[in-house]
C-alpha cells in the first residue's frame, strides 16, 4: 500500500549550458524565473565546454544536432535554443508570466526577443568571431561585435523608450528582459559598450542586477565558471 501511494519522483530537469554563452544565460533565468510557487525550476547543470569543442560530442548532438547551447532535457522532452526553452516553460509553468496578454505588449516582447536573439546574438557567436579572425584579422573581432550589438540596442531603445516601467515593457519581468539582461551584460562586461547611448537599457540593466533570478544566472556563478573572470 506504501507502494502505492508513494509519489513518483520525477527526475530533475536538465540544462546543458556553457557558463559564458549568452544564450544559456537567457536560459538560466527562465528557469530561475519559472517554477513551482514561481521559486524557480530546481533543475541539474551540465557544463558543455565550447572552447574544447564538447558541443560536437555525438552525445551532446543528438541534443541539439546545430551543436549549440542551450539545450534542455525535461523527461521526454527535448529542447534546443533559449527562445523555444522560455516559450516551453511559459506553457509548463504559467505563473508568473512572460508575456503579457495584450496583443501589442505580447508582440513587442517577441520583437525585442527576436531582435537579440536573431538580429544581435548571431553575428557575434563564437563561429562567426573566430571566422573574423581566420579571414580578416584577430583586431577586427571587437569593432564587429561592437557593431552588431549597437545597431540592435539602438533599436530597442527606441521601441521601448516611451513604454517602459520598472522593466523592459511593463513593470514585470517578461520575456524581452530575459533576452535583453545577458546582451547589456556582454555589453558591458565584454564589449565596452558606451551604455550612455542607451539610458533606458542602462537603467534595466540595473534592474536586472538587483533581481535575484537574474543574479543567480550570471556567467561567474555558473559551476563550469573559472575561479577568476
Amino acid at each position: 500500500m506504501a507502494e502505492a501511494e508513494a509519489t513518483e519522483v520525477k527526475a530533475r530537469p536538465r540544462l546543458y549550458s556553457y557558463w559564458r554563452s549568452s544564450c544559456s544565460h537567457r536560459a538560466r533565468i527562465a528557469l530561475n524565473l519559472k517554477g513551482p510557487c514561481c521559486s524557480g525550476v530546481d533543475y541539474e547543470y551540465k557544463a558543455v565546454n565550447l572552447l574544447k569543442g564538447e558541443q560536437s560530442d555525438p552525445e551532446f548532438v543528438k541534443l541539439n544536432p546545430m551543436k549549440f547551447v542551450p539545450a534542455l532535457v525535461d523527461e521526454d522532452a527535448v529542447i534546443g535554443y533559449s527562445y523555444a526553452i522560455a516559450l516551453y516553460l511559459e506553457d509548463k509553468y504559467p505563473e508568473p508570466p512572460l508575456l503579457p496578454q495584450d496583443l501589442k505588449k505580447k508582440a513587442l516582447n517577441h520583437q525585442i526577443a527576436s531582435i537579440v536573439g536573431s538580429g544581435i546574438q548571431p553575428l557575434h557567436n563564437l563561429t562567426v568571431l573566430r571566422f573574423i579572425e581566420q579571414k580578416v584579422g584577430a583586431g577586427e573581432k571587437l569593432s564587429w561585435t561592437q557593431q552588431q550589438i549597437e545597431r540592435g540596442f539602438t533599436a530597442i531603445e527606441n521601441l521601448i523608450k516611451g513604454c517602459a516601467g520598472k522593466y523592459a515593457t511593463g513593470d514585470e519581468v517578461q520575456l524581452a528582459d530575459v533576452f535583453l539582461a545577458p546582451h547589456t551584460y556582454v555589453a558591458l562586461d565584454r564589449t565596452k559598450i558606451d551604455m550612455s547611448n542607451y539610458p533606458t537599457l542602462a537603467r534595466l540593466h540595473a534592474e536586472y542586477m538587483a533581481h535575484p533570478a537574474f543574479q543567480a544566472a550570471l556567467p561567474d556563478k555558473q559551476p563550469d565558471a573559472p575561479s577568476s573572470t
